[in-house]
């Protein structure tokens, strides 16, 4: 795989991280109906957001077209598990562990692309980092929410 090939695959692994936790919090703040917990879902979608906007400017500054998000059927996926789980418990209780389990899974995808990519790009590098460290902070903000 040439340079640029290396590149386009590990910004389209964060890019899609990011696009995860972004249709997430967006699918599942229609179940909340705790104004602390909507605030703190809110804040979290917008640092994601952030992310996802430092991506489309490297790719745009490296001249990679079209990063990609994920696929319709992964979206239909998360979308289907988020309603089906929450049509009879939309407690925050049960809204937190299902954030937390996809929080979790993001930042286990982190580390394996961080391993996957090495030495490819350092300023995605750093972009993943700081989506490692939003994905610890928002395990953290979310575990109040489980009792």
């Amino acid at each position: 795989m040439d340079e640029k090939e290396l590149k386009t695959e590990y910004i389209n692994a964060v890019y899609q991280n990011t696009r995860t936790a972004i249709q997430s919090i967006e699918d599942i703040m229609t179940k909340v109906q705790d104004d602390t917990f909507k605030k703190e879902l809110a804040t979290e979608e917008d640092k994601y957001l952030l992310l996802e906007k430092e991506c489309e400017l490297l790719a745009k500054a490296e001249n990679i077209d079209g990063i990609k998000d994920n696929n319709w059927f992964e979206k239909a996926r998360l979308w289907s598990s988020i309603n089906l789980s929450t049509m009879t418990d939309k407690t925050n209780r049960h809204i937190a562990e299902l954030m937390l389990m996809g929080t979790f899974m993001g930042l286990i995808t982190c580390y394996k692309d961080e391993a996957d990519h090495k030495n490819v790009w350092s300023e995605l590098d750093e972009v993943l980092s700081k989506l490692k460290e939003l994905e610890r902070n928002n395990i953290d903000a979310l575990l109040p929410f489980l009792v």
